[in-house]
């Protein structure tokens, strides 16, 4: 017979292990022939048991529950009447809003931690204010197509909405989170690790800061504050030469381009209209009896009626496409004229038509 067998053998059903006024008992059982001592101690009206198969491993771990329990009573028996009271207080204040006080504690401890010196009721009282109504969690990608819909519905040309679709496709693959998260710095970080010319950024920059601020104005940002998007500055963009057709390139591009084509290329070279004017132009708009075209406030950039004159060079190329309805049937014509040039031997600028009247 082994000693802890004689000593469990001599030993009584139960022992009891003391610290201060805290008692913890050691039972003695038989499991499988085998001796099983369990360690049963109370915190409140719950009862807490551990089984052990050495009898001195059992004592020590009743010594260390005896000590915890003893030390969490002495905390205890040392609030006053004011501390109970504080605490009753509190757990009733934290139940009615169905949390636990710890929990409570923690959230609140850790908001201080982020806040610093702010008050917290004073942070919370400033996000009411300026969240008031706004959705929040929506991504960017989730609105992102009813942004180009909405620009649809409101008249943009073709041409517009494709720059406005590929700009914010983009931004919106960089960021797939809730737009309300997006910071300037980050807006800024990924315009300039596009790279391109200053003025291709910035290109792509308004289109970012017209999506945020039709954000706003649909109440996924805060109405009563700039956005994010406008925060950030627009690039300098510095003198430079601008790039135009010589009277020999003209007539190399015209010898190559198509029926289709040639409207395009003669409006803007000859009369100076931009690309987003020729693609909304009705040919019912040009008169050429009395040479005039007439850009109503809807087609022109600058959201006013005007009108242009026509040259004789103008004229004598229009002639034999005149039709009806758009003068541009499709409305992607300038990427089928962009390579054009290529096929001739030299680049094709932006918006080089125009920059050409308006320089020869």
């Amino acid at each position: 017979m082994t000693t802890e067998a004689r000593t469990l053998k001599s030993s009584p059903t139960s022992l009891s292990i003391r610290a201060g006024s805290s008692d913890v008992r050691i039972y003695t059982t038989t499991n499988r022939a085998r001796p099983l001592f369990s360690v049963v101690w109370y915190v409140g009206e719950i009862r807490y048991r551990r089984n052990f198969r050495s009898l001195e491993i059992a004592k020590d771990e009743a010594k260390r529950v005896a000590r915890s329990l003893n030390s969490g009573r002495s905390l205890i028996s040392s609030l006053t009447n004011g501390d109970c009271e504080t605490f009753l207080s509190a757990r009733k204040l934290t139940g009615a809003l169905d949390t636990p006080l710890l929990a409570a504690v923690e959230e609140y401890v850790a908001c201080r931690q982020v806040l610093g010196q702010t008050s917290l009721l004073a942070a919370v009282q400033d996000y009411v204010v300026r969240n008031r109504g706004v959705r929040t969690g929506v991504t960017v990608a989730e609105i992102a197509g009813e942004f180009i819909e909405s620009k649809k519905q409101d008249g943009a040309s073709p041409r517009y909405l494709y720059q406005l679709r590929s700009d914010v496709n983009r931004f919106a693959a960089a960021f797939p989170i809730p737009i309300l998260h997006v910071k300037s710095h980050q807006i800024d970080e990924w315009l300039r690790k596009l790279g391109g010319a200053p003025r291709s950024r910035n290109t792509v920059h308004t289109s970012i800061r017209t999506f945020f601020s039709w954000a706003k104005s649909r109440s996924y940002l805060p109405k009563n504050e700039i956005t994010e998007a406008e925060v950030v500055a627009k690039i300098k963009v510095g003198d430079t030469d601008t790039e135009i057709f010589t009277p020999e390139q003209m007539v190399k591009i015209l010898s190559f381009a198509t029926g289709e084509m040639i409207p395009f290329i003669v409006l803007g070279g000859f009369a100076g209209l931009r690309a987003a004017e020729i693609v909304r132009l009705d040919w019912n708009a040009i008169d050429l009896d009395r040479r005039i075209i007439q850009i109503r406030a809807g087609q022109a950039k600058t959201a006013s009626r005007r009108v242009v004159p026509i040259s004789e060079n103008l004229r004598e190329w229009l002639l034999p496409h005149v039709s009806t309805g758009l003068v541009v049937k499709n409305d992607e014509i300038y990427r089928k004229v962009t390579p054009l040039a290529k096929k001739c031997g030299f680049e094709w600028p932006n918006n080089v038509l125009r920059h050409s009247f308006i320089s020869w």
